[in-house]
């Protein structure tokens, strides 16, 4: 358990160099496992998600050194091993290796997965795009199964875009004999990462970053060097804190493409931006106004992810604000701890109305999820007074260094676990 200390009232000033996406190497660190090759990627960031799996590839018997924010897996000698279950319930992209270990092994099983409870996420697409492919499905209550000696290409459609299940259907793909045609695909710019990771491992992959994905296999090689994107959330929660707060921050080795939709929102609410080829620069005062109706939808819509953090930076925006979630059903849960700082939130179901508040007072609160408790790191650096989180090891599964970095822009900020 952590605890998180604030006290606010600072503006931040300074650049900030963003950390490899959580969400892109967790799939790529999955795909390590599909053909017996040493791979080697740069710009891994040092979150609990990703030591948990690493730890994972290790009980299926693969080597991994990491050197800094270099890590290498070596995973020739890779074996089908039973995966304790208090490692795969850690996280919920562990359900990606049940496509991994598809595709290397013909069988693999995982727990259910875990990660933040954010409401009902099913995987049966997951699940319905492996038996596409010739995989049998057992599902107990306490684990998923699949059997596949032989997979064979399809044509898998989403009904809905999920991120997840386009990933696990990426992975068995590339070891299904023939042509695998997904429609419906997600098109985050993680799907786009794990397709170059997969290209540079020897994949036929075209079409991630569009709603229709062809896998034609793979021919495999024996080393990859592969880096992963920057963290598009992590660099939006960087800019929510800095307009909430006021002051001059640019954020380097971003896409900016990536944050257009929190951007644009950031300027509507009365921010400077200024984009670069990789650096996104944002000037504030501090007195922001509400951009209006904010409404989360799959990417290139506003991501779910960000949505908390630019929840915080609207609580003394003046105005109203109107919060629409279209993905999670608990996303909203965060919004009772920020109350707690004097917040002016209605909350109807996935709907959320923040009134724009003159001052917060700091408080003790909890952080409920991962993107819920950085919200409250947003909201409390703009409060008067301590903020105390208590950390439930949520926010470092996400977040590298975090304390420091915003401590480097003039944050009075602490964390001890």
């Amino acid at each position: 358990m952590g605890i998180w200390k604030l006290h606010g009232g600072d503006r931040l000033y300074g650049e900030v160099t963003i950390q490899g996406a959580k969400n892109a190497v967790l799939p790529i660190l999955s795909a390590a496992l599909v053909t017996g090759c040493v791979t080697t990627l740069e710009n891994v960031p040092r979150l609990r998600d990703v030591e948990n799996t690493l730890r994972i590839l290790e009980c299926l018997d693969c080597r991994v050194e990491r050197d800094g924010n270099r890590v290498t897996v070596d995973s020739r000698p890779a074996r089908l091993n039973p995966v304790p279950p208090e490692l795969m319930t850690r996280m919920r992209s562990s359900v990606l290796f049940l496509g991994a270990m598809t595709a290397r092994f013909g069988a693999g099983c995982v727990s259910m997965p875990g990660g933040c409870m954010l409401g009902p996420r099913p995987v049966d697409l997951h699940l319905r795009a492996l038996e596409t492919l010739g995989g049998e499905i057992t599902v107990t209550d306490e684990t998923i199964a699949c059997r596949a000696p032989r997979l064979r290409g399809g044509h898998i459609h989403f009904p809905t875009p999920s991120v997840g299940a386009t990933e696990n259907a990426l992975l068995a793909a590339c070891a299904a004999a023939g042509e695998t045609v997904i429609t419906g695909a997600a098109r985050e710019p993680e799907i786009g990462d794990l397709q170059n990771f997969l290209r540079a491992m020897g994949a036929e992959i075209t079409g991630a970053g569009t709603d229709t994905v062809r896998i034609r296999g793979m021919t495999p090689r024996e080393e990859v060097t592969y880096s992963v994107m920057p963290d598009r959330i992590a660099g939006a929660t960087i800019l929510c804190a800095a307009a909430a707060c006021g002051g001059d921050v640019t954020v380097r080795q971003v896409v900016p493409e990536h944050l257009d939709t929190v951007t644009d929102a950031l300027f509507s609410m009365g921010c400077g931006i200024q984009t670069g080829r990789n650096t996104v620069r944002l000037t504030s005062d501090g007195c922001l106004r509400s951009p209006g109706v904010i409404e989360t939808r799959p990417y290139p819509g506003f991501p779910t992810d960000a949505q908390p953090v630019l929840l915080a930076a609207c609580l003394k925006a003046e105005g109203v604000t109107e919060f629409r979630e279209t993905i999670f059903s608990g996303r909203l849960r965060h919004t009772r701890e920020l109350m707690k700082l004097g917040a002016d939130i209605r909350v109807d179901d996935r709907t959320a109305l923040v009134t724009g508040v003159p001052v917060l007072t700091g408080a003790a609160v909890t952080a409920m999820d991962l993107r819920g408790g950085a919200a409250l790191i947003v909201a409390g650096l703009t409060a008067e007074g301590e903020t105390e989180i208590v950390d439930r090891d949520l926010i470092t599964r996400g977040y590298e260094h975090l304390d420091r970095i915003l401590r480097a822009l003039g944050a009075d900020i602490t964390y001890s676990d």
